[in-house]
């Protein structure tokens, strides 16, 4: 793909970044996040909204060289030696903030944090060489689906200028039914019933069903005890020219319990619906 695809509307990507261990373990997503990087036409820079780093309200990181947060504990050493150093872009942190404040969502920059694992783990599969400008959005887990959707909204005017709009989780993320010592452990039965519940509600354009999740889906609790990381979701649903139009890109699960599919959003999604994990 070149520069030249860029009058192509970017599409806006939700990723799964599951368990740390992704940066040393990369499965099926590893590659199948690769092959999105290098596919895609190479943005100008990249907005990811991460569940790990939860605020009242919108923060938008504005540092000028980005900072990577090993913000976990009780893993392998190798982890805590990872890099991303990717550049910030502190001029996009400010217009990012400002599109949400002249939305009516309070929204501010921040320069307190940097890049933490649910962000520069996927990243460094879907641009390795660290060299595209990376801000990060605070999450405002306390709020419902349609927020996150409206926050999508109005940044979606960036995928015009070229820039990537990310929202990264986990598809399911129940921590406590994980498998720690079996990565390749068969998929929960229960998590696919989940995943083809949300498949058929996306499928019918059912966008008030989608937000309703916690209350209709089958096993929406026990997939999500809370659903921080299920939230940026509809961010990369609201943030794109049209949700009705995507691609799931299925890379199984992790674990046992943690599902790691990413789907990309809008009319440009068509741009990856040949990679080999599309379904």
């Amino acid at each position: 793909m070149t520069a030249s695809a860029l009058d192509h509307h970017l599409p806006s990507l939700f990723v799964s970044h599951g368990s740390p261990m992704l940066a040393v373990e990369p499965g099926r997503t590893g590659p199948l996040l690769a092959g999105i990087g290098s596919t895609l036409p190479r943005p100008k820079a990249i907005v990811v909204v991460s569940p790990h780093w939860e605020t009242t309200t919108a923060r938008v990181g504005n540092l000028l060289k980005q900072q990577v947060i090993h913000d976990f504990g009780g893993f392998p050493q190798a982890l805590y030696q990872l890099d991303y150093p990717a550049p910030g872009a502190p001029a996009l942190a400010e217009h990012v903030a400002r599109l949400l404040r002249d939305g009516g969502v309070e929204a501010g920059a921040d320069g307190s944090w940097g890049l933490d694992h649910g962000t520069w783990v996927p990243m460094r599969y879907l641009y390795p060489q660290a060299d595209v400008p990376v801000i990060q959005l605070s999450l405002q887990s306390h709020m419902p689906p349609d927020y996150h959707f409206r926050v999508g909204q109005l940044l979606a005017p960036l995928a015009r200028e070229g820039i990537l709009l990310v929202g990264s989780g986990s598809f399911t993320h129940n921590l406590r039914e994980l498998r720690r010592n079996d990565p390749d452990a068969p998929d929960a039965p229960h998590t696919v019933e989940f995943l083809h519940w949300f498949l058929e509600r996306m499928r019918a354009g059912d966008l008030q069903g989608l937000f309703g999740y916690r209350t209709t889906a089958p096993h929406a609790v026990r997939t999500h005890p809370s659903d921080e990381h299920l939230l940026t979701l509809f961010f990369a649903m609201g943030a794109a020219d049209d949700w009705t139009q995507f691609v799931h890109l299925d890379s199984g699960s992790t674990y046992h319990s943690l599902r790691m599919d990413a789907f990309a959003f809008g009319s440009a999604s068509t741009l990856l619906a040949q990679l080999p994990a599309a379904a």
